[in-house]
């Protein structure tokens, strides 16, 4: 099985991105293209979901597009789900992730919590498993 749906993320720090995502929320590279020393596209790959990241680059699409560094706040957030909420609090909060609520259970079932990676995006964990 594999994701119909992949977020796609900016970092003004691609490469700290990559080696930071991996360490906190435990996902893996499983492509990284650098060009000219800035990550410009990276899949990262949690169970069988996916994130893609790259990096802040003047291009086409680069002008279409924002972090939250520049925006001021959170334009999205993430969820991804996993099977120990605690141990995976910790594991992130360990590696400097600022945890915002939770681990906490939930009225609809599963328990999460949410945090704030180093550029300030909003990431979502949790047991809950909207396809079962």
């Amino acid at each position: 099985m594999s994701s119909t749906v992949i977020p796609g993320l900016r970092y003004h720090d691609a490469a700290k991105a990559v080696e930071w995502l991996c360490e906190a929320f435990g996902f893996e590279a499983r492509l990284v293209v650098e060009e000219s020393g800035v990550i410009v596209h990276a899949q990262l790959t949690h169970g069988t979901g996916m994130v893609m990241i790259g990096g802040v680059v003047d291009d086409e699409y680069g002008r279409l597009v924002t972090t939250v560094m520049e925006a001021g706040k959170p334009t999205e957030t993430v969820y991804v789900i996993v099977a120990d909420v605690e141990a995976h609090a910790e594991r992130a909060r360990t590696a400097g992730a600022e945890i915002l609520t939770g681990p906490s259970e939930q009225d609809y079932g599963g328990s999460n919590y949410t945090c704030r990676d180093f550029e300030g995006n909003i990431w979502n964990f949790g047991s809950y498993n909207p396809w079962t």
